[in-house]
Formats: C-alpha cells, sequence, structure tokens
C-alpha cells in the first residue's frame, strides 16, 4: 500500500527562520497596535468634531484657546486686512490653492486670533498671488471652530514666512511663533476657522485632521493579516522531508 507523501515528512523548524519569523510577527503585530490606536485617536477627534457643532458659544472676552478644540464660537474684532498670510500647499478636491489666515484684533482680551478665512485656487505662477482682498471696515461679529495650524507629516515640509517684503506672506506649516514674529503682535495659540455660511469667506469644507478612522483600522487589520501570514509560512517551511529508514 502506497504512503501519503505528507507521511514521510516531518516539522523541524530551523533556529534562524524561526528567530526571523518571530521577529517579522513581533514587528507586524506591533505595527497593526500603532495603527489601531491611531484610528482610536482619530475616531475620538471626529466625535469631538461632530459634537463641536452642536451649539455656538458666545466667547465674550474669553480666549479661544480656553475653548475645547472644534468647538463653534463667536466672536467680535476687527480683521487686518492689510496683514494676511497665505498657507501654501493646502489641496482641496485634488487642486493645489492657499488657505488665507487673516488677523482679528479684539479689544479684550487684547489678543489677535488668527482667522482662516478658506482655500483659494493656485493661479498658476509663484509670482502672481491671489486677490484675498478685504473690504470689512469696523468690528466685524464672526462665527467659526475653533482650529490649529496645520502641521505637515514631514518637518521637510514647513516654510517660514518671510521676515520683509510685500503682504500677503506666503507660508507653508509655519507654528505661531514664527507668525507671531512676523506679525510683531501677541497671537492666540488656537486660530478659528470661520463657518461655511460666514462672510469674507473663501471655500470652506472643514473635516477632522488626519486620515478617516476606518483607513487607520484597515491598516491595523492588514499588519496582523501578515503576522498570521508569517506564522503559516514558517509552519509550511519547516516541514522538511524525512529521510529515509535505513534497511539492514
Amino acid at each position: 500500500m502506497t504512503e501519503v507523501a505528507s507521511s514521510n515528512r516531518r516539522f523541524a523548524p530551523t533556529l534562524r527562520f524561526t528567530l526571523v519569523a518571530l521577529v517579522l510577527v513581533a514587528l507586524f503585530v506591533c505595527l497593526g497596535i500603532w495603527q489601531w490606536q491611531r484610528g482610536e485617536r482619530r475616531q475620538a477627534t471626529a466625535t469631538r468634531f461632530a459634537r463641536g457643532a452642536d451649539a455656538v458659544l458666545e466667547l465674550g472676552t474669553g480666549d479661544v484657546a480656553e475653548v475645547p478644540l472644534y468647538q463653534r464660537v463667536s466672536v467680535e474684532g476687527e480683521l487686518d486686512a492689510t496683514h494676511q498670510f497665505l498657507l501654501d500647499n493646502r489641496i482641496f478636491e485634488g487642486r493645489a490653492g492657499y488657505e488665507v489666515l487673516t488677523p482679528l484684533v479684539r479689544a479684550a482680551p487684547a489678543t489677535v486670533v488668527l482667522v482662516n478665512r478658506g482655500w483659494v485656487p493656485f493661479t498658476g505662477s509663484r509670482a502672481r498671488l491671489p486677490d484675498v482682498t478685504l473690504t470689512a471696515v469696523g468690528p466685524v461679529h464672526l462665527t467659526g471652530r475653533v482650529g490649529v495650524l496645520p502641521s505637515p507629516g514631514l518637518a521637510s515640509g514647513r516654510a517660514p514666512p518671510a521676515s520683509t517684503g510685500p503682504w500677503p506672506r506666503v507660508t507653508s506649516y509655519p507654528d505661531m511663533a514664527q507668525l507671531e514674529a512676523v506679525l510683531g503682535r501677541r497671537l492666540s495659540s488656537r486660530i478659528l476657522l470661520l463657518d461655511p455660511a460666514a462672510p469674507f469667506g473663501y471655500v470652506r469644507a472643514w473635516q477632522p485632521p488626519g486620515l478617516p478612522p476606518l483607513r487607520h483600522f484597515s491598516y491595523a487589520v492588514q499588519w496582523w493579516s501578515f503576522a498570521l501570514a508569517t506564522v503559516i509560512l514558517w509552519a509550511v517551511l519547516s516541514r522538511r522531508a524525512q529521510p529515509p529508514a535505513a534497511h539492514s
């Protein structure tokens, strides 16, 4: 009777192969946990973003930095049309452009809040900036979400605004200290994302920052799938042909 071919194979993993497999499995599991945790943080951000739209908080003399992130607020002040910033490398629906930051000078507290008035398209030439002229005169009443400056995935994407030259000043992923130094005024540590229905704005389709939570959860499952595949591959390749028994 002919023996089944698999009966002539034995499970005999080598130490080197086993160590490599263990390292890979540990790496894939850790990467999966990391992506899952990022997904949970993104989910918390998305939930906070959704809750922030429930009601508008009249800020009065309060500082936007003291309000929960993404909360909708109402503030009053004067827009400084002569000192505006253009945030470079901002993409909307696959098109390159800028986001417009305009200082809102508040009487009390004596601080300046940067208002993100939305996205404007790239003109096709770095030498020709978009026209973001503002004609508001006197105090204005604005509503928007409390937000933060966008940050790049890589530090190399940063470019502070020029210290001299005409306005508006182009900048890419600046920090608040760099904007303060150029503006020469103390800025609130948070900005205002102008409501889509508010005046003086451009394209405003605000979304929670970063990738959607589901994308991170999917990446986590992929990494864990790689870990499982590594275990299966290790088990399959560790089955070796058994040498034939010696005959007397």
